[in-house]
């Protein structure tokens, strides 16, 4: 029986419900690397990634190879009743790359939000603490703490009521707020609502996912760290959309030299399976009995198999090199989008690596977002045949998460697309 999107949409709307939403109206049926191919037969290029998961592209030959191979094997056993050497293997792997110096150990779980919610439950047991602060225009997931950890009302909080409390939030730097405005509201913060005796965690994104891919900046990341060690708090790196090559290194936050006390990671760490993990300091990760922690699809063995196989593929393809040649080439086009005037208004790039974004602006000159174009140049972009993502505060920032497998060819094929775009948007 032939399927169209438009048949698929109507049965979606009777059967999903509203809640969970979808950039595309199309209806993927196969992809390989950076390009999907819908159940009509059209082709079109993928600047979305799955929502950053899929770093070394759709259906690598290493990973299939390694799933396939662990199918003929077992599926599940739930390492909590019979555990596997594969999800040791790959918490010994990411211990001897954890982004900071001293012994670690991984856990690992299904998504993000369980990472960035296990980080904290690690941090209050290892401190006796409740308090956690996090930043405006965050995000660490859809869970109830999570959604109370993320920066941003619309959508992830507004429906849901009382979200759990002890959740506070400061500004993250930005082009309005600075690194000391950023610093004195934190210190508002523990003078007039929390004692800093009573934090045991801030957690921040190295680069700001949904939020723009704002990065934070390195003398935020230092003081941050400064104020961690005077107060006896734990500093977490949430890298679950920046990690695993993303930025031209294994982990953002890499790039500023402080070495955070947890990582919650997930998205690219499975190359398209579900996996998520805290790594720690292995002193904190111990300061939870045994049953505290857990899941029963956590660290699934087919997950398991193909994260083994995503880190060979980060090194054996030089990924992290090719993120940072990626990068420069965005960079150099979006540069050039910026001075024409014959396009629409768009900022400087931002972001680090291959994780790179940029604004579409009220006008050219101006430095002001033009709230909730980005959606509306999305919806263009995917009529010609290109996947694109918007984020921000403002929903004016597109960003681009192509596959770092992705040939210069099939980018610049990408982009052409976007400067289409931004031209026919200019005229209309």
């Amino acid at each position: 029986m032939s399927t169209t999107n438009k048949d698929l949409l109507t049965r979606r709307a009777n059967a999903v419900p509203h809640g969970v939403a979808s950039s595309t109206p199309i209806f993927a049926d196969r992809a390989e690397n950076a390009e999907l191919w819908d159940v009509e037969g059209r082709r079109y290029i993928d600047f979305g990634g799955g929502i950053a998961v899929l770093n070394v592209g759709h259906r690598h030959p290493k990973i299939m190879a390694a799933v396939k191979a662990q199918l003929e094997r077992f599926t599940h056993t739930a390492f909590q009743v019979s555990p596997y050497e594969s999800y040791i293997e790959l918490a010994e792997k990411l211990n001897a790359r954890a982004p900071f110096s001293g012994p670690a150990k991984t856990i690992f779980f299904s998504t993000g939000g369980e990472a960035t919610e296990n980080a904290v439950k690690i941090a209050r047991a290892a401190t006796g603490r409740n308090a956690v602060i996090a930043f405006c225009g965050g995000f660490h997931g859809r869970t109830l703490l999570a959604s109370a950890m993320t920066g941003k009302v619309l959508p992830y909080k507004a429906p849901f009521g009382t979200l759990p409390g002890q959740v506070y939030h400061v500004p993250f730097p930005d082009s309005d707020v600075t690194v000391e405005d950023s610093l004195k509201m934190l210190h508002f913060l523990f003078a007039a609502d929390i004692a800093p005796t009573q934090v045991a965690a801030i957690i921040i994104e190295p680069v700001q996912g949904e939020g723009g891919f704002r990065v934070a900046p390195t003398a935020l990341l230092k003081e941050l760290r400064r104020i961690c060690d005077e107060h006896g708090i734990k500093l977490i790196a949430d890298e679950v959309q920046s990690g695993f090559a993303r930025t031209g290194k294994m982990f953002g936050i890499e790039h500023s030299g402080v070495e955070p006390d947890l990582v919650s990671v997930a998205k690219s760490l499975g190359g398209g399976l579900p996996i998520s993990g805290v790594i720690g300091r292995a002193d904190l990760m111990d300061s939870v009995p045994p049953g505290g922690l857990g899941g029963t699809y956590a660290g699934a063995p087919l997950a398991c198999a193909a994260a083994l196989a995503v880190l060979d593929v980060i090194e054996e393809d030089n990924l992290l090199d090719r993120a940072n040649a990626m990068g420069d080439r965005l960079r150099a086009r979006i540069e050039g989008w910026h001075k024409r005037t014959d396009l629409l208004p768009v900022s400087m790039p931002r972001g680090l690596g291959a994780m790179i974004a940029f604004d579409i602006l009220e006008s050219h000159g101006s430095t002001e977002q033009r709230a909730g174009a980005a959606g509306k140049l999305c919806t263009l972009a995917c009529e010609k045949g290109l996947i694109l993502l918007a984020c921000g505060v403002k929903g004016a920032t597109i960003r681009i998460l192509t596959p770092l497998t992705a040939s210069d060819a099939l980018l610049d094929e990408g982009l052409d697309l976007i400067e289409q775009i931004l031209s026919e948007a200019a005229k209309a």
